[in-house]
């Protein structure tokens, strides 16, 4: 096994969030469906964004977010993914510098700006994502650095990836990369209707490639076809090493073989807005895993991270979140 120089490294699409405030009969009226995640061009992207009033412009992405927080905890990150160098992927690459993530992909040629996802949060907290990947899709095999994915306990591969042959194929590559080296591919499926996209492709992944799996309570009843969250978990607890399933305020489920560790979610005065509560999630589990914690506090600290993220708009931490966990975890 080559020497190890980060605890996790991410691959995502490298994207620009814009959090807006909008109404549920806003999203009838543009014919959202709630809750999920729409790829559009650029021209639709730009008409929806002249339709919005004032917004909040952080940078994003599912995988970006996780790195973020699991940095954040004080984890040794790399990431992967590509953005232009305009306003936006400069941005981008800053804030994870700034937060000692190592993000060493080339920058996008001139075809495609920086991508951005617009993330409009309705009066119940829940987000409707609309979504130009712009450069994000230019991701290729080539981005793909073997010495840096084999450098890594564990690779942390973004399930929205799969709408990009491109990045699927990169995606493969990287995960070969990791299991010929000795270490742990971790998925998270990202969305319920990425899982309708591509359901039999993730089927054979989770069965046949992936150690660790995250999934929220639709996604692993859509990705195995079944109404009950428990005979979900009956499927996925044979297929993967370990699989941590999130429920929102009923909490977590992380399941290994036959061990099953359920965890309380954090009590929050108010949700306001559940964009990144996954992905903060991840991060929390990855960071006490790759630290040698057991798979119960591994998900309690996932549990801590979601929970300081759905108390503000944003998906990424606005406190100290290692001070955070480690005040809860004494308690």
């Amino acid at each position: 096994m080559s020497e190890t120089r980060y605890d996790v490294i991410g691959i995502g699409n490298a994207l620009v969030d814009v959090l807006v405030s909008v109404e549920d009969s806003f999203l009838e009226a543009e014919e959202l469906p709630k809750g999920g995640m729409m790829l559009v061009e650029a021209a639709e992207s730009d008409a929806l964004y002249a339709k919005l009033g004032q917004g909040t412009e952080s940078s994003g992405g599912s995988c970006g977010n996780t790195m973020a927080g699991f940095a954040a905890l004080g984890g040794k990150g790399a990431y992967i993914g590509k953005v232009r160098d305009d306003d936006f992927g400069r941005v981008f690459r800053h804030d994870l510098d700034a937060l000692g993530v190592s993000f060493e992909t080339t920058p996008a040629g001139d075809a495609a700006p920086t991508g951005r996802c617009l993330v409009l949060v309705s009066p119940d907290a829940q987000r409707t994502m609309v979504t130009c990947l712009g450069a994000a899709s230019d991701l290729t095999p080539a981005d793909i650095d073997p010495k840096a994915i084999g450098a890594a306990r564990v690779l942390y591969l973004e399930g929205y990836l799969f709408d990009r042959d491109d990045a699927k194929k990169a995606f493969a590559q990287a995960g070969d990369l990791a299991h010929a080296a000795g270490r742990e591919v971790a998925l998270t499926l990202s969305d319920g209707f990425c899982v309708d996209r591509h359901r039999e492709h993730f089927r054979s992944l989770v069965e046949e490639h992936i150690d660790i799996l995250f999934a929220n309570e639709a996604e692993i009843k859509s990705l195995y076809e079944v109404d009950s969250f428990d005979e979900a978990l009956q499927h996925v607890r044979k297929h993967c090493k370990i699989a941590c399933l999130t429920r929102s305020e009923k909490g977590s489920v992380v399941l290994s073989g036959d061990d099953v560790h359920v965890v309380d979610a954090v009590p929050v005065d108010t949700v306001v807005d559940t964009t990144g509560a996954g992905d903060q999630y991840a991060a929390g589990f990855l960071f006490g895993y790759t630290q040698g914690y057991d798979l119960y506090k591994s998900g309690r600290i996932g549990a801590i991270a979601a929970g300081e993220v759905i108390s503000h708009y944003g998906a990424r931490p606005e406190v100290d979140l290692k001070a955070l966990v480690a005040e809860k975890l004494s308690q």
